[in-house]
């Protein structure tokens, strides 16, 4: 797939950019990439599911990426939009690689576009390039974990309510969730514990140069909810909801 000089191709078709899937200018808080699931699994998908994964190259600079995974949501006490979200169906994906479960659905975990490329489309192509691998592996639906882009600026409202705000033309106010529904995406539900993390307040200080020393909820820039600050304990914990979004692909 192109557009204007930039190419966007299934990993699998360039494995050679597997390596160079990370040497973009991005936005991501610096406390994500400690997420224990992230940390553990996230960097091994390229490598493992490559039909699955997405690359943007502009002439030789990859200047985005794109992530999902496949599962099994017909085991026992599965579903294909669990609670626990991003952290839930990246674990299944492992799991039934490693036993050998069928695959049932396909879940999007990240499209990544470099800083300098922002606002220009390429997210709603990358989106597009997503669906096209998970047709091409035989699923009927793109479920996608959904990070609304803005939800970090209103973190004490309530993810329910935020995912209910819409623009005069019916579209949502977010812009991610805008463009997940324009492409034909359907607003399910809340994850409410997609991602969580804990760490000590001496971690969450150098992450983010907060002082962390009062009891309670502690606004984070590019947190989507407020971090539980424990002195007593000297811990802080973060549980980010997400949004589930399905896609069905025809």
């Amino acid at each position: 797939m192109t557009h204007d000089s930039i190419r966007i191709t299934p990993l699998a078709e360039r494995p050679e950019l597997t390596g160079r899937l990370y040497d973009i200018a991005e936005d991501w808080p610096a406390f994500i990439a400690h997420e224990p699931v992230a940390a553990a699994l996230l960097q091994r998908v390229p490598e493992d599911f490559p039909h699955h994964c997405v690359v943007a190259t502009d002439g030789d600079r990859v200047v985005a990426r794109g992530f999902s995974v496949p599962f099994n949501a017909r085991l026992d006490g599965r579903e294909e939009t669990p609670d626990q979200g991003w952290d839930r169906v990246l674990g299944w994906a492992y799991t039934d690689r490693r036993l050998g479960h069928p695959a049932t659905a396909a879940s999007a975990l990240e499209i990544t576009v470099d800083r300098a490329h922002l606002g220009r489309g390429l997210s709603y192509r990358m989106l597009e390039a997503l669906y096209a691998t998970a047709r091409e592996q035989g699923h009927r639906t793109l479920l996608a974990p959904v990070r609304p882009t803005a939800k970090h600026l209103r973190p004490d409202m309530p993810m329910a309510d935020y995912i209910r705000e819409q623009r005069p033309d019916g579209l949502p106010t977010d812009p991610w969730l805008r463009v997940h529904v324009r492409a034909g995406g359907i607003v399910e539900k809340v994850a409410p514990a997609s991602m969580t993390m804990g760490a000590s307040l001496a971690r969450w200080r150098e992450w983010t140069g907060l002082p962390f020393d009062s009891a309670g909820p502690v606004l984070v820039p590019g947190a989507l909810v407020p971090v539980q600050c424990d002195p007593v304990h000297g811990y802080a914990v973060y549980t980010e909801p997400n949004v589930w979004v399905r896609h069905r692909l025809g």
